[in-house]
């Protein structure tokens, strides 16, 4: 289960405080780390922090004291960023001033901000992309020793392809990875850090299932890349950068504290389906949904998988075994809790994740949308995973 937290704080109070980046040595192959030594602690109890009543457990809801917003402020204390445009990447980045939760978040008009709460979203570039299909800017993830290089990496769609964007602090956005195929369609990508080092790239088809299935071609593929955008090593096929093949319009990538488990989330022709990551393929789905809620972001505990919907508010939680094998059907959450519709999401530790709103996209916005908001999760003491 999973509530929004009411105060901000929560997500560093948490476990012992917010998470950071792991400061790893360079990869030398595409290999499962060892299993983490959980860190279980009890829950403390915060100050006005919102506890839902037994017939609320669960369901996410936030508690009705909290007003609504006016114009670009936003009362409810999980929010650290609002009056942005679809958000389509989020990212902690450590602590603010105030000891709360500092994130770098993208929208999919082509900003990457950095947000904090009370204070306005601050731009730490602006890239021209090309919105017009499903592309634009749709992918965010951060050196694995970010706290040292400050280098963020974005997927962007631009007039010509779909490519890789390295931004480092004072410096223009880089291309590192181009020319994969743009099409009038599957042009979406996600991003997400290996945590070894390495970068995670999910593609689109380009509206070319032929290209899914061609080891040649970039799209519809699982890629895993190095800071340069080089095949990074230990990939299946030596110098290529293909994990595995058959994505048409990815939502989200992500990957296990540990790096034991890598997951992806598609929309496929006929269903929304979720992926575990297997290098050299992408086997079959390990969860899917006839009725297409618009799989978004992830987030991989120990016990659960958290998926973002694009169609339906709140999340879908699927149980999980150590093991990585889903345990019991798919359990909304956060359906009433007035977030509406979510995008993307990355853990912060191992009871919080950072998620970003995409209200502005279909849903129905309230003033202060879109936003960027800490989730916690009920009862998540033990392994990240």
């Amino acid at each position: 289960m999973v509530r929004s937290v009411v105060l901000l704080t929560a997500a560093c109070l948490l476990a012992g405080g917010c998470a950071s980046f792991p400061d790893e040595p360079a990869p030398t192959s595409w290999s499962a780390q060892p299993q983490l030594t959980p860190q279980a602690g009890p829950r403390p109890e915060l100050p006005g922090e919102y506890r839902p009543s037994p017939g609320e457990q669960g369901r996410g809801q936030t508690p009705q004291s909290v007003p609504p917003p006016q114009g670009c402020k936003d009362f409810n204390p999980a929010v650290i960023g609002t009056c942005l445009s679809t958000v389509t990447g989020v990212a902690p980045i450590g602590a603010d001033a105030q000891g709360g939760v500092a994130a770098y978040a993208t929208e999919r008009g082509g900003r990457l901000v950095k947000v904090t709460k009370d204070v306005d979203p601050v731009v730490i570039a602006q890239i021209e992309v090309d919105a017009s299909t499903d592309g634009g800017l749709t992918g965010l993830a951060l050196s694995a020793t970010f706290p040292e290089d400050q280098l963020a990496y974005v997927y962007v769609t631009t007039a010509t392809d779909n490519r890789v964007l390295r931004i480092a602090p004072g410096d223009s956005p880089k291309p590192i990875l181009t020319g994969i195929p743009k099409g009038p369609s599957g042009n979406r990508g996600v991003l997400a850090s290996d945590r070894k080092g390495s970068i995670l790239v999910a593609t689109g088809d380009a509206g070319n299932p032929a290209l899914a299935a061609d080891p040649n071609s970039l799209a519809g593929k699982v890629l895993r890349i190095d800071g340069s955008g080089k095949p990074a090593q230990g990939n299946p096929t030596a110098g290529s950068a293909v994990v595995s093949s058959g994505l048409r319009l990815p939502g989200g990538l992500c990957v296990s504290a540990d790096a034991q488990k890598v997951w992806v989330t598609d929309w496929s022709a006929n269903h929304d389906a979720v992926y575990r990551v297997v290098p050299g393929k992408l086997g079959d789905a390990a969860w899917t949904w006839p009725d297409r809620p618009g799989v978004m972001g992830c987030a991989s505990y120990s016990d659960v998988l958290m998926v973002s919907t694009a169609r339906t508010p709140g999340m879908q939680n699927l149980p999980m075994n150590p093991a990585g094998a889903f345990t019991g059907k798919p359990e909304p959450f956060m359906q009433q809790d007035g977030f509406g519709l979510i995008g993307p999401m990355e853990m912060l530790n191992d009871t919080a994740s950072v998620v970003g709103t995409i209200n502005k996209a279909g849903g129905q916005p309230v003033s202060s949308d879109d936003r960027v908001a800490i989730v916690v999760r009920e009862g998540g003491g033990g392994s990240k995973d």
